[in-house]
């Protein structure tokens, strides 16, 4: 079946669409590309001289050589694209390959020299995907092109179906044009931050559930307890976060392995980082942690790495900007250096990941000083920051503390709150405490202005020897707290 567009947004067990009042708008918007699904040949499609292409199964086929230095040393395009600079348009389509490879694709000037306004590398499988990257035009021409970069590569096959490039509004104030991977122009500035619903989530189908969480490794290990079935349903079955610290082994080998397990299902993974040197310095029940500064920027680097171009959701060390009051002046500068360092290797080596620096929660620290905090430890550098890790204060009360925060940034960061465990709010405890309650399961978008509530909070992992579970070491999974929080008692 062709699809001109996959549209989605994301729920707790499902992946929802866009309204349909946006989906009549997406199919009223001019259609850019000329024969993008192939039904009439190939024209008005081009290649470069080293390649072929034909139909196959109704989609386009490209026998593409090995042995080239550069993507763009075998290529094949549309011209003639019109586009107007200011104006957000979306570029989607089907690709897969004979064998695992990167691709590259760009929107940009036909000719000389050829600026782009869109570059992505794209990872191809065997099996086809649907890709989806929205942007603001930086160019105004009749002679722009939809090209895919294909070099570099050892012989394949190139596979692409449903290619769609439409205007999706006509107000977006222009940004600088992505960086480029062909010889083009420089841009000199940062291109404007894709909106929610772009990025990762588009790229994706949902998010990820965990097979190998806690609490479904827990409900495999224990079918016949006769609380296996609802902490099935009700908790190992959402998707939420993945840790990753001084237990991961090769964080580089084992964040890969579960991206690319959530990239072969075509979801979307929430992964968390934590291993900052003296973590938990308040608490005390999380300690550990990296041996040095070097060491957690070998590992943080190779975290980011591990992501790599495939979609994520990066949460990046939580309580590390709520612990100062317990650290030394000495520390807290050397945590600075290193969370900064984090944000720029998310940034530079996680290109198609959202990143969120941890805020701490409501109850916390003063809105205007975790500002500074998360300024100073290098938050423009990424998406944003999150909020309730690990705590219980509702998504209200997390939204206001977020909004406040974000306004003395300048208003310039996103923010994702933590919802595992907010159903029945805080009584003030922050270890265990009793009759707390499941909150709103992952979701994109949420109230408040938050851009998505996560699940990054284990339901049932214990947070130490304390309050219902003093004997539940932190990071263990207990049934007896999962049913509480189910039960909200």
């Amino acid at each position: 079946m062709r699809l001109l567009a996959r549209l989605m947004a994301v729920t707790a067990s499902t992946v929802t669409v866009l309204s349909v009042t946006a989906a009549v708008s997406a199919a009223a918007a001019p259609e850019l590309v000329v024969n993008g699904t192939f039904g009439s040949g190939t024209a008005p499609w081009w290649k470069s001289a080293n390649t072929t292409m034909a139909l196959d199964a109704e989609r386009l086929r490209v026998n593409v050589p090995g042995g080239t230095a550069n993507p763009w040393d075998a290529m094949i395009g549309h011209n003639d694209i019109k586009l107007t600079s200011g104006k957000a348009y979306k570029l989607s389509f089907d690709a897969s390959a004979s064998a695992p490879v990167t691709a590259v694709t760009t929107v940009q000037l036909a000719n000389s020299p050829y600026t782009n306004t869109l570059t992505k590398t794209i990872s191809l499988t065997t099996t086809s995907k649907r890709f989806s990257f929205p942007f603001t035009s930086s160019l105004s021409t009749s002679g722009g092109q939809v090209s895919f970069q294909l070099g570099k590569n050892a012989g394949f096959s190139f596979y692409l179906d449903n290619v769609s490039l439409t205007e999706t509004s006509s107000t977006s104030p222009s940004p600088s044009p992505s960086p480029t991977t062909s010889p083009t122009t420089s841009p000199t500035t940062t291109p404007k931050p894709e909106e929610p619903g772009s990025g990762p989530v588009a790229m994706t189908d949902g998010f990820y559930v965990d097979p190998q969480s806690n609490p479904a490794i827990w409900v495999r290990a224990n079918a016949g307890d006769s609380r296996a079935a609802r902490i099935k349903s009700s908790i190992s079955d959402k998707p939420m976060a993945r840790w990753f610290g001084n237990w991961s082994g090769d964080v580089g080998a084992a964040v890969s392995r579960h991206v690319a397990a959530a990239d072969a299902a075509n979801k979307l993974p929430v992964l968390v980082a934590y291993n900052i040197p003296g973590r938990d310095a308040c608490g005390g029940h999380s300690g550990g942690g990296a041996g040095s500064e070097s060491a957690y920027k070998t590992w943080i680097s190779a975290f980011a790495s591990g992501i790599g171009n495939r979609p994520a959701i990066v949460v990046i060390e939580p309580d590390s900007l709520g612990d100062f009051g317990c650290m030394t002046d000495t520390a807290i500068q050397a945590r600075n250096r290193m969370l900064v360092y984090a944000t720029q290797q998310f940034r530079d080596k996680a290109t198609n990941a959202w990143a969120y620096l941890d805020g701490g929660n409501a109850g916390w620290v003063a809105a205007g000083t975790m500002a500074t905090r998360l300024k100073n430890a290098g938050v423009g550098n990424i998406r944003g920051f999150s909020m309730n890790v690990s705590n219980y204060y509702t998504t209200a009360q997390s939204a206001t503390y977020a909004s406040s925060v974000n306004a003395s940034l300048g208003g310039g960061a996103r923010f994702v709150i933590d919802t595992s465990r907010n159903g029945n709010g805080s009584n003030g405890e922050w270890c265990n405490p009793a009759g707390r309650k499941l909150g709103t399961p992952t979701q994109l978008g949420g109230g408040g202005g938050a851009e998505m509530l996560l699940w990054v909070k284990i339901p049932g992992d214990s947070d130490g020897n304390c309050g219902i579970a003093p004997n539940v070491p932190a990071g263990q999974f207990s049934p007896a707290i999962a049913v509480r929080l189910i039960d909200g008692t």
